[in-house]
């Protein structure tokens, strides 16, 4: 069998040999489609990779509450809890702080505000809190200082900018401290930027473009004194089941199972993971058609190469070649240029891959290169298999007699 291998080896290395160009733009079609389906693939996982450590640097004891359908810790309508339905207020505030193993509770205000700088401005979601909210978010400064409890209960006009807002309006992170900014219609004192963080913030957006300011001077957009949710800090992972439920019995008291949402940070990762899983199925299908396009190059070729060599046909059937000694050499020939294809592609896509990791997470992992190799070899059988049998079918003179 190994010998066998080796030989129909030797026989396609020496008919690619005397054409190198058409060899190369042959397998440059399988090579396109690994490429693209092995590159979709690292940038899906990147991103997954990506939210995955956002989330992660907010802690894995963190439990969100939201106005919106649900109820029960489901996730699937916190989207629409910006719009509508339920608003929670200082009672539910106090009620939560008194349930057991409830370690810190950040209530937030949450509206989309123009920002003004000495250079630029720029629309933001400014969370209005309170000084608790930098506990739960994990934040740590970088420049000047947070709000403490006595500036939010005095409701300061004080302002924490992420760090990419401190850039945009005054240039350099440094330079934000102490300038003033206008937030909306009123004037706000920049005292702080936290360190940069990346993604995962409150609207899914990042936590470096967000603006922070204490709940009571938010009282010009919220006169209501409505909380729009809650992220809630437990005191360890193992108590986060119990707590959801001790969150929502205090909370059915006042509103209904399906007003209100209480969710953790898994339940966001698992809605996360499915919605790659069928990104990912989008991204390999979009992939496939340059593959599909490769493969049907590899056909043309094949059906070329043999009316090429009809007359090397006849005279290796007539020293005795079988119908089945042709159809293996065609489709010998058909998959090792679908794999040579094919592994050109994943060495371009690994190198590209390395270049993009210096900027973003993404990877290759096992079954990428599996898929990759599984399905330009793939390729290769079954568009190989028409010119094979085409090949294996013709009659030894008649092909002898072919010029």
């Amino acid at each position: 069998m190994i010998k066998e291998f080796i030989h129909l080896l030797t026989f396609a290395l020496e008919d690619f040999s005397r054409n190198k160009l058409r060899t190369f733009l042959t397998s440059l079609g399988i090579m396109i489609g690994v490429s693209s389906v092995v590159l979709l693939l690292a940038l899906g996982l990147g991103l997954k990779e990506y939210i995955r450590l956002q989330f992660a640097s907010l802690g894995t004891n963190l439990i969100m509450v939201m106005p919106g359908g649900g109820g029960g810790g489901s996730l699937k309508s916190m989207g629409s809890s910006m719009v509508g339905g339920i608003s929670f207020d200082s009672r539910d505030t106090d009620k939560i702080k008194r349930i057991k193993n409830v370690k810190v509770v950040a209530p937030f205000f949450i509206k989309f505000l123009e920002i003004k700088g000495e250079r630029d401005s720029e629309y933001v979601e400014v969370a209005a809190s309170t000084a608790d909210v930098y506990s739960v978010m994990n934040l740590e400064v970088d420049q000047g200082s947070f709000y403490d409890k006595a500036d939010a209960d005095r409701g300061l006009k004080v302002i924490i900018i992420g760090p990419k807002i401190a850039e945009k309006l005054f240039g350099t992170i440094e330079n934000a401290i102490g300038k003033k900014v206008d937030l909306g219609e009123q004037s706000f004192k920049v005292i702080g930027v936290p360190k940069s963080k990346g993604g995962g913030g409150l609207g899914g957006a990042s936590i470096d473009d967000h603006a922070y300011i204490p709940l009571k001077s938010a009282s010009a957009w919220n006169p209501n004194k409505t909380i729009y949710a809650y992220y809630i800090k437990a005191s360890s992972e193992e108590v986060i089941p119990e707590l959801k439920k001790d969150i929502e019995n205090v909370l059915l008291k006042r509103y209904k199972k399906d007003e209100f949402s209480v969710g953790e940070m898994t339940d966001i990762l698992n809605m996360v993971n499915q919605i790659f899983a069928m990104l990912n199925l989008v991204l390999v299908s979009i992939g496939a058609i340059s593959l599909l396009v490769g493969g049907i190059g590899i056909m043309n070729i094949m059906y070329i190469s043999v009316f090429e060599r009809i007359r090397e046909i006849g005279i290796r059937r007539a020293f005795g070649a079988t119908n089945r000694d042709i159809m293996s050499h065609f489709i010998s020939e058909a998959v090792f240029l679908s794999l040579f294809g094919g592994l050109v592609g994943l060495i371009f896509s690994y190198l590209v891959v390395l270049l993009i990791r210096l900027y973003f997470p993404a990877y290759i992992d096992v079954w990428s290169v599996i898929i990759a190799l599984g399905v330009s070899s793939g390729i290769g059988i079954i568009f190989g298999i028409i010119p094979a049998r085409k090949a294996s079918s013709l009659d030894p003179v008649e092909a002898m007699r072919y010029e």
